[in-house]
Formats: structure tokens, C-alpha cells, sequence
């Protein structure tokens, strides 16, 4: 048998879109932009902020790290779980400040992100064993920014077929491990990937 394919066929798989559902419940856990600016004219703690911005307290308690997912604290930066992940050990990378853009950040900022997301890349290939890995970073909500007010790094492990017709047809997201399995898995990567940095370096 012979497939022949047409410019009109090419055309046709160009054009389809697949819908995801299931992050609905991620956006409406989103503060608005009114928000953002509230936080940035009030002059004061605003209980509207950003997930990023409470993962990033000072005051946090050991317990409520664990609740927020922080897998680690920089000096200027954190690494996390993200809690609606892509795939299964979805990592971001922030910086504590709520700041939009990577040229918000300072130089310092710019550069513990990048050692932090070295930090998960090495973490999620020894915890989740993947067949490859997304990083990257949205800048500004049409660019694809779930947070566009606080700039963040996604460091997302991938598998081969882990995107299906599954959130489709069946409205469902099919993630094989719970949030916890995957964050004390990733806390202990993190932390021997920063044993062996520290052991290198010295």
C-alpha cells in the first residue's frame, strides 16, 4: 500500500490542537495581575502572593518547607517540586525575590538559578532515571508563564510516550507517583548531588 502525502495532509496534522484540562485547576490557583500589583503598592504582605514567594519565607519551619515541596534553599534561590507537574518530578528553579524577568534579577540571582538548575538536572537523572529532560523558562503569561510576576526555571524529566491521548479523551493527567513518593526521592538526589559538588570543589 501506498501513503501519499499532500500538502493538504501536512497542513491538517499542523492544525490540531490537544487540549489539557487538567491544568484548570493549576490556573485558578493563580494570583490575578491586580494581584501582583496590590503586592507591589501595598507596601506589605499581601495573602494573595505567589506559591513561589511562600516557598521562599525565611520563617518557614522545616515541616512547612516539606509542605511547600522546597527540596533546597540557596542564598538567593530555591529549588522545589512543582505541585501540578508536566510529568512526573516537574522541578522549578526561583529566585526569593518576585521579581518578572531574568533581567530583574541580579547577577548573583542569574547565577545561583543556573547552578540550581544544574543541581536538578543532575537530581532528577539519578532519582527518576529519564530518557530526557525540558529546561527552560516563560517569560510573560502569552509566552506560556503560569506565575508571569515571578520568574521561574522549569527542569521537567521526560520519557518516551509519557505525553498521550489519556488528559484528552479521558480528561486525565496520568502521573505513575505521588507528590511525596517524588519529594523524598528528589531530597535525597538533591542532596547528594550537592555532597559531590561540595567534595569536588573543595
Amino acid at each position: 500500500m501506498t501513503v501519499r502525502v499532500t500538502d493538504d495532509n501536512l497542513c491538517s496534522m499542523e492544525n490540531k490542537n490537544l487540549w489539557a484540562p487538567w491544568r484548570i485547576s493549576y490556573i485558578k490557583s493563580l494570583e490575578t495581575e491586580d494581584d501582583q500589583s496590590k503586592r507591589h503598592t501595598s507596601g506589605g504582605p499581601n495573602p494573595n502572593r505567589c506559591f513561589l514567594c511562600g516557598a521562599s519565607d525565611v520563617d518557614l519551619t522545616e515541616q512547612q518547607q516539606k509542605d511547600q515541596l522546597v527540596l533546597h534553599r540557596g542564598t538567593h534561590c530555591l529549588l522545589m517540586l512543582n505541585r501540578y507537574p508536566y510529568s512526573n518530578g516537574h522541578i522549578l528553579v526561583a529566585p526569593f525575590d518576585h521579581v518578572a524577568d531574568i533581567a530583574d534579577m541580579t547577577n548573583e540571582q542569574r547565577s545561583e538559578m543556573m547552578e540550581l538548575t544544574n543541581v536538578a538536572n543532575k537530581a532528577v537523572r539519578i532519582a527518576m532515571n529519564p530518557q530526557g529532560v525540558n529546561i527552560g523558562i516563560n517569560l510573560g503569561r502569552c509566552a506560556g508563564a503560569g506565575v508571569p510576576g515571578h520568574v521561574h526555571m522549569h527542569i521537567v524529566p521526560r520519557w518516551h510516550g509519557d505525553v498521550n491521548f489519556m488528559e484528552v479523551v479521558g480528561d486525565v493527567r496520568v502521573i505513575p507517583q505521588s507528590l511525596q513518593e517524588s519529594y523524598d526521592m528528589l531530597l535525597e538526589a538533591v542532596q547528594k548531588v550537592l555532597d559531590t559538588d561540595s567534595q569536588s570543589s573543595s
